[in-house]
């Protein structure tokens, strides 16, 4: 069906034992979040509480917790936008098989935002105070709103067609936020919201924006989409949500009315004021910087309003099953968007940006002994292709090689970590963007990349098995086999208190295990580490740990490296630092009397017994 609210959803998601309620009163802070991180966590129904402390609004959570409930939602509409895309990748697709593609002409309708007749978003008047206070972890800076859908319009050309929809996270109260006037607008570098402040601080005018809460499912989907430049995620939303997106202007300002709530203000040039701290999806706390702030002129809401939230932390969370839907709708649209590119994935596990693998053909040179050369072209490509180009490790790899399914990236890894020449791969950028919300480099937004390419037969046979004659560098213990070819080594903290600063410590094992008479072509990787054993435990540990606590131009190091004309490389193992640095953000941790709280609530007779 096509879902024209929250409450359409909700009742939908219930009837059919996707939903539960909870009826008794629950607090916002930081008691709903852990309850969506368990349910998530144990795949539970989506959870909907009908009374929320300090609001009369209810509040949704795990509305997409798991791919099966994400495709119910979608059951109508999810098939005839990916052949949408499948005709946008081909063309010649409906030639081919013209039967296949009648529900296409329909489809496209749907992508045409309407003026509404009707307006329900416009019911009722509030304030941000009344609002569902969703505080998520203990130090974060106030409430934040979690699935907002932040609109604003070109100034240049406004309106709907030229418009931006995106996820940007939004604090509601908390630091210097003047209550019910301000509130807090992150928005990260290569978003279209940027394009469009820039263009209104040009014009020396106030840039308007509107944020949508609730509304269709899938309005807060197209928030999400990796869309062109120039392309509105309204009309992906309306077809998506298999119902136009429906809009009005109220006052000066866009309004969705499909929307339960909708916030409206204005961005005044330069304005900013402290953001944060925010507990992030790579894991962490993103901290407190300055960051754009809107002026609140009004806060909308249909008479029957349900605030949808989710918690985001370290990886998987709920917002992995938007990662499976944008990849299951993107897909066809890979191979087309670079050349040789056949398939890319951003590893959800080691937070999304800070490792992206990819598959491409190297095709330069038909004969000869193979390497990587074409595939190097198509990581510059992919390094400057829309939210791609925030990728921190790009590991890439040869098609001709029949590498693993590129979501099975224990596998994949092992592929790659078999046939790269450490002497020759390995292709650093320095100096460069990051993510903002990554506290490995050496500022905000700016760090390095590093390149690992692979292609040809294998040049080692990786081994779990430590070798004869292996000893480690005194204060290195525990060495520990994540997989095949990767080893975890504990290492002492980066704080010394020697007198030796972690780099030197870093530098001291290198040299010191070149010294060690022991074969290491059997391992691709090592990684120093302030706990092995957890990061061996696991393979998305591994990831995590790895990914998110390291920038490459300062913390990859090799055994037997050298440079050759600015060129880097080695000629034993990678070797890479992945400890807590004194610059990094604080990880994040759950609150113990929330967590013995939602105990309770999860315990024979309490109201989430049997859910979470």
């Amino acid at each position: 069906m096509a879902y024209r609210s929250t409450l359409e959803c909700v009742l939908d998601l219930e009837k059919n034992g996707h939903l539960v309620r909870v009826r008794e009163e629950v607090n916002p802070y930081l008691v709903m979040a852990e309850i969506q991180r368990r349910a998530y966590e144990k795949k539970a129904p989506a959870i909907l509480f009908e009374k929320v402390k300090g609001s009369p609004f209810p509040a949704v959570c795990n509305l997409f917790g798991t791919i099966d409930r994400c495709e119910f939602i979608f059951r109508k509409t999810l098939k005839n936008v990916k052949k949408v895309v499948d005709i946008k990748a081909d063309p010649t697709a409906l030639l081919k098989a013209p039967h296949k593609y009648l529900t296409v002409p329909f489809t496209a309708i749907t992508a045409l935002p309407l003026r509404a007749l009707f307006k329900p978003v416009l019911a009722g008047k509030t304030t941000l105070s009344q609002l569902p206070q969703i505080h998520s972890w203990p130090m974060d800076g106030g409430a934040y709103i979690t699935l907002p859908q932040v609109f604003t319009q070109d100034p240049d050309a406004p309106g709907p067609m030229k418009s931006n929809l995106g996820m940007y996270r939004v604090q509601l109260s908390g630091n210097d936020f003047i209550p019910d006037k301000e509130l807090g607008l992150h928005y990260q570098i290569h978003r279209g919201i940027g394009v469009h402040h820039s263009k209104a601080i040009r014009r020396n005018e106030k840039l308007k924006v509107s944020i949508f809460v609730g509304g269709p499912p899938a309005h807060s989907f197209a928030g999400v989409m990796p869309l062109p430049e120039g392309l509105s995620e309204l009309m992906f939303g309306g077809m998506f949500a298999g119902r136009n997106f429906r809009y009005t202007y109220h006052e000066g300002h866009f309004i969705s009315t499909d929307a339960d709530f909708c916030i409206v203000g204005t961005v005044d040039r330069m304005a900013t004021k402290p953001e944060g701290p925010f507990g992030d999806h790579l894991g962490y706390y993103s901290l407190t910087h300055d960051f754009p702030l809107m002026e609140v002129e009004a806060v909308y809401h249909r008479k029957d309003a349900i605030w949808p939230f989710t918690v985001v932390g370290r990886p998987p969370q709920e917002d992995t099953s938007f990662g499976h839907l944008i990849h299951e709708v993107t897909a066809a649209m890979v191979p087309v968007s670079i050349s040789g590119l056949k398939a890319m994935h951003a590893v959800d596990a080691a937070g999304v940006h800070p490792l992206l693998l990819a598959v491409g053909s190297e095709r330069y040179v038909p004969y000869g002994k193979r390497k990587p050369q074409e595939l190097l072209t198509i990581a510059n490509a992919v390094l400057g292709f829309n939210q791609a180009s925030l990728a921190k490790y790009l590991m890439i790899t040869d098609q001709e090689d029949s590498p693993p399914e590129i979501h099975n990236t224990q596998a994949f890894m092992s592929h790659v970590l078999e046939r790269i020449d450490f002497t020759r791969d390995l292709h650093f950028q320095t100096e460069t963007t990051m993510d903002t919300l990554d506290y490995s480099g050496t500022g905000l937004n700016s760090g390095s990349k590093l390149v690992m390419a692979a292609a040809g037969d294998k040049i080692r046979t990786l081994t779990n098995q430590l070798p004869d004659n292996f000893d480690l560098p005194a204060g290195f213990s525990k060495p520990v086999f994540c997989s095949s070819g990767i080893l975890a080594v504990k290492a002492p903290a980066f704080l010394l208190y020697n007198g030796k600063t972690g780099e030197e410590e870093a530098l001291r094992f290198v040299k010191e295990m070149q010294e060690i008479p022991c074969d290491l072509s059997g391992i691709g990787m090592i990684v120093l580490t302030d706990d092995s054993e957890f990061t061996a435990a696991k393979w998305n540990n591994f990831l995590w740990v790895t990914f998110t606590r390291s920038n490459p131009s300062h913390d990859v190091y090799g055994i037997h490296a050298f440079s050759n004309y600015k060129h880097w490389g080695c000629k034993g193992p990678v070797v890479i630092d992945a400890r807590i640095k004194p610059h990094h953000a604080p990880p994040l941790i759950e609150d113990p009397e929330t967590v013995q709280i939602v105990n309770q609530m999860a315990s024979k007779g309490g109201v989430l017994y049997g859910v979470i």
